[in-house]
């Protein structure tokens, strides 16, 4: 018995032993339930090969997608104090600034910058997922205030890429109040007559979706992205009703008027370079 334990047994182990291999090379489709080779996925803008299922996309492949030839450069977001209601949950939420910082590279969930899609010079504002689900706090407000700001000041259009879980929960009542600040800086658009162009992607929801998010003159939104307030499921409960399956879909949102074009993900930089010529 010790021969085979000591000797037999390792031996065929090391024999039939995997190679390594690299962790997440695959993404499983939410839609339809294929495996995806990483490569593919990315190569294909992040959507399904299978069944065109329009994957989450980083802030970061976004600037990649719209910058070509990187004809943009980056305004720095103003700096504020981190934590003014002194939040602790789980975890400080000083802790996660830091650790959201560390991963993402980014002081918060926005970034805004100034560049040129082919001859079209705009100022655009990206939120990013990656930081705390894109979470709308004081310093996500107060970029948007800012990019608004230089359009004015620049007489260039603005556009905001959404995606976001909403309000971000550890700042309260301070997080609420970026909803009225951020209309403010919509408003200060339309009174200076300098073009708004929000455009939707996966998720758009909350306090986001209540403010500046609905208010462009042109909204655009990506083919599949869910777009709301509450969540459907909570809706339903409420109003004890069963919802339509494609409820809070860019698609149905188009078809009732709160949305102005639906495109495809690889169709997005033409059809925005489409709308800044029209309007320019």
């Amino acid at each position: 018995m010790n021969w085979l334990t000591n000797f037999v047994k390792p031996k065929l182990s090391s024999l039939v032993k995997r190679r390594d291999v690299p962790e997440k090379l695959w993404s499983n489709c939410v839609s339809c339930g294929n495996m995806i080779h990483h490569k593919d996925l990315n190569e294909n803008l992040r959507v399904c090969i299978n069944c065109d299922y329009h994957f989450r996309m980083t802030a970061e492949d976004r600037i990649k997608l719209f910058f070509k030839n990187n004809e943009y450069s980056e305004i720095e977001i103003n700096k504020i104090s981190d934590d003014p209601l002194n939040f602790s949950d789980k975890k400080k939420y000083k802790d996660r600034l830091k650790e959201y910082r560390k991963k993402t590279n980014r002081e918060d969930a926005f970034i805004l910058l100034q560049g040129k899609i082919e001859d079209e010079e705009l100022v655009i504002g990206l939120m990013n997922f990656e930081f705390m689900g894109g979470s709308m706090g004081r310093a996500v407000g107060g970029a948007i205030v800012k990019g608004a700001q230089i359009s004015v000041e620049k007489k260039l259009p603005f556009i905001v890429v959404t995606s976001s879980g909403g309000a971000r929960m550890q700042e309260g009542i301070i997080s609420l109040m970026q909803m009225p600040r951020t209309i403010a800086a919509v408003d200060m658009l339309n009174e200076n007559k300098i073009p708004y162009i929000v455009i939707l992607t996966e998720p758009t929801t909350g306090g986001v979706t209540a403010s500046f998010a609905m208010l462009g003159d042109i909204t655009i939104a990506e083919k599949g992205a869910t777009i709301g307030f509450a969540g459907k499921r909570v809706i339903q409960d409420t109003i004890r009703e069963e919802l339509p399956i494609d409820f809070q879909k860019a698609e149905y949102l188009k078809e009732h008027g709160m949305v102005d074009i639906v495109t495809h993900r690889k169709d997005l930089r033409e059809t925005l370079h489409k709308v800044l010529k029209h309007i320019s």
